[in-house]
Parts: C-alpha cells; structure tokens; sequence
C-alpha cells in the first residue's frame, strides 16, 4: 500500500517511518526492509530514505536494514546526553551512536543523516560535543531545529534559541567535516529531504 501511494502521488523521494516497535523481536527492522523493497519495485527511480528507532541496539535489526540498501539512513539523536534522563528515558545516547557507526562501518557508501533540538536546556558546549560525536559516527548530515512544545502533556520550552545561533551552528557542523547542514527554528528532520540528499552527494563537506 505504501508503495503503491508513493507511486500515485509520483514520489521521486520517499521517507519512510514508523513507531517505535520494541514490542517486535527485530524491533520493526523487516518491515523497514520490505517497504524499500516495494518501493523499489513500484517506483524504481525514487530515492528512499529511513527514518528508524534505535532498534535497542540490535545490530541484527540493522543488519536487516542496511541490506535493503536505502539511499539514506536517519537516525535522530534528538538532544544532548546529559538530558536523555528526562528527554528519553528509555533510550540510550551512546546506544544511538553505537547504532550509527556501525551502519557507516558496514555500508560506507550509505548517506547518513541525524539531527537533534534546542531550547530544552542544553548548554551550547554540549551541542558543539554532539556535533563531534556525530560527525565521529560518520554522520554526513545533520539537521539542528527548535523543540516546539506539542501539547500542554509535553515537555515546556525551555528557551527560543535566537536564529543567528542556529546559523552559527551550521558554520560549526560544516567545519567539522558535515556534507550538508540544515539549521534554524523550523527546522525538522525530513523537511527538504531530496534536497538535504542532493546536497549531501553533491559535497564533500565544508
């Protein structure tokens, strides 16, 4: 089904997401995998990009996702270690980059993506160290945004970052080795997708 709306709305860039499914031994990994798979027989020319959990770490789930071989893998990091405690508490920073650098490892020719918010009370030292950190994983993009506050059950806004530390940020991130860069208030992960992944062939970084 999937396939065939990408096809309909004639797609030449799909991403693909879901739910955290820890509920699943592979963590959702073959359905990932057989979604590219019809998507590559539907729509042959489109480029696909996954959007995964962390899959608890399993490198058998990634294993399962690299052999399906999507033109970019995004796994998001979403803030600074020191707040994983409260802003994802059953996930693991560490885990997440483990997660990365093993798919770099193993398909070096695979774009890579990541990206993390602001204003939930990260001091900018620890930003510029999960920049480090991810450009080490050999992370090839990132994406730096403002956490909006979905509903009064959430999190509240600790800060509005000023535009020009995003555009600071972005200097930074290209300085370290990043091929693209997309940072601002409005900035989210799949935002300009094709675009973020036309660059990202395109640069070598800087």
């Amino acid at each position: 089904m999937l396939a065939r709306a990408a096809r309909e709305m004639g797609l030449r860039y799909v991403v693909i997401t879901s739910v955290t499914r820890d509920d699943l031994e592979d963590g959702g990994a073959r359905h990932f995998a057989a979604s590219v798979a019809a998507v590559r027989k539907h729509l042959p020319e489109a480029k696909v990009e996954l959007l995964t959990p962390d899959f608890l770490g399993s490198e058998e789930s990634m294993r399962i996702i690299l052999s399906s071989e999507p033109d970019v893998l995004n796994h998001n990091i979403e803030t600074v270690p020191r707040l994983y405690p409260v802003i994802r508490p059953r996930a693991d920073y560490r885990r997440s980059l483990s997660l990365l650098s093993y798919a770099k490892r193993n398909a070096p020719g695979l774009l890579l993506k990541s990206g993390f918010m602001l204003g939930l009370g990260e001091h900018l030292r620890e930003v510029r160290e999960v920049m480090f950190d991810l450009r080490a994983a050999g992370c090839d993009i990132i994406t730096i945004g403002q956490y909006l506050r979905p509903s009064k059950a959430n999190l509240p806004v600790i800060e509005y970052v000023r535009p020009e530390i995003f555009e600071d940020l972005r200097f930074e991130a290209y300085s370290v080795g990043f091929r693209h860069v997309l940072s601002g208030p409005l900035v989210r992960s799949s935002m300009n997708a094709e675009d973020m992944y036309n660059n990202g062939i395109s640069n070598t970084g800087g």
